[in-house]
């Protein structure tokens, strides 16, 4: 799974996924992609299950670039635990994604198994996607 190796000593807050992504909104390694339509977080088990869907559908001789990295805790507390005595121990990793960015690039196939590589990959994903192509 996808994890920071290590972070600095403050827990996250939940902060807001408001506006749009202007970094990372175009298809810059491979030739084809998918990007976010809505905003939202994506754990990093939806990450590496959409990763192994692209890849085991287009098989050999493809290049997959992920372009979100999950780098905010997510914090739970303990089941039946009294309120107070401060927030949760990070329990899983998300990637915060805003509209608009590029999740994930292919490059070496053809344009038809990158779609259908790629519709498989957005099941996997929790937020509304689209296929893209390199502009160009």
């Amino acid at each position: 799974m996808l994890m920071p190796k290590k972070v600095k000593f403050r827990k996250m807050m939940k902060g807001n996924m408001n506006g749009k992504a202007y970094r990372g909104s175009d298809v810059s390694f491979g030739e084809y992609g998918i990007k976010a339509t809505e905003p939202g977080w994506i754990s990093n088990r939806q990450i590496e299950a959409a990763r192994v869907a692209i890849t085991r559908h287009a098989k050999r001789g493809c290049k997959v670039w992920i372009r979100i990295f999950p780098d905010k805790p997510l914090t739970k507390k303990p089941a039946e635990t009294r309120m107070g005595k401060g927030k949760g121990a990070p329990e899983s990793w998300v990637a915060v994604v805003r509209p608009g960015k590029i999740l994930y690039e292919m490059s070496g196939v053809t344009e038809t198994i990158a779609k259908e590589a790629m519709r498989l990959a957005s099941h996997k994903l929790s937020i509304a996607t689209k296929f893209v192509k390199r502009a160009g």
